[in-house]
């Protein structure tokens, strides 16, 4: 058995649309080898640039009705009239293979997981550093009607709601500075002494050979 040999856990981050999560993710996973991107699975069409298997499982709606009927999912949304999921194999193989796995999406789906995988999860919340710099970024990134952006800032008030059910919090004050901030997190969560599997056997061993038994 390896020397710290250890059960993966699934680090889920999410926040208000605008606030760099996506952003922390990517970075998190290219300069982390090790971290595993959870991909998600929808029912809404492919956008310019994406990719299926690499940004997202994209699947008809009788394909996402029979995932869910079958438990093949960790947790499920409808958002904006698309079904969306965490399917439920690749992150438990990880887990089970010592593999940590990374996913951002919003705070229902995160409350889900938690029920989902229990203490295999770790909430992570992004907040950014203002309201205004919060409108700003929203404002920037919509392209629709002012109702739209109302809808988004309604959504942005709602994620806020939930930031005291996640077990860290990040101010997004600079994006490497969080991202620093979230390795730590990572180090920690990996040094947890319930995910340390081999620890019992490894301390009992050392106990008998210390005490010349």
């Amino acid at each position: 058995m390896p020397e710290r040999a250890r059960r993966g856990f699934m680090l889920v981050l999410s926040a208000p649309s605008a606030a760099g999560k996506s952003t922390l993710v990517r970075r998190l996973v290219d300069e982390d080898g090790t971290i595993t991107f959870s991909i998600s699975v929808t029912t809404r069409a492919p956008r310019p640039g994406e990719e299926a298997g690499r940004d997202l499982h994209f699947v008809d709606r009788g394909r996402f009705r029979e995932m869910i009927g079958q438990d093949e999912l960790l947790e499920h949304a409808t958002v904006f009239g698309n079904f969306y999921g965490t399917p439920r194999t690749p992150v438990e193989t990880a887990l089970h293979q010592g593999r940590d796995v990374v996913s951002d999406i919003d705070c229902q789906g995160a409350a889900q997981l938690r029920r989902s995988l229990g203490d295999d999860v770790v909430l992570a919340f992004v907040l950014p550093p203002s309201a205004a710099e919060l409108k700003r970024r929203l404002a920037l990134r919509g392209t629709g009607t002012a109702q739209d952006m109302e809808r988004r800032m309604r959504d942005a008030v709602g994620e806020l709601a939930s930031w005291e059910a996640f077990d860290y919090v990040i101010v997004n004050h600079d994006v490497d500075d969080s991202l620093a901030a979230l390795k730590s997190i990572l180090a920690a969560e990996r040094h947890r002494r319930d995910r340390l599997t081999s620890l019992p056997e490894r301390v009992a061993t050392m106990r008998r050979e210390l005490s010349g038994t």
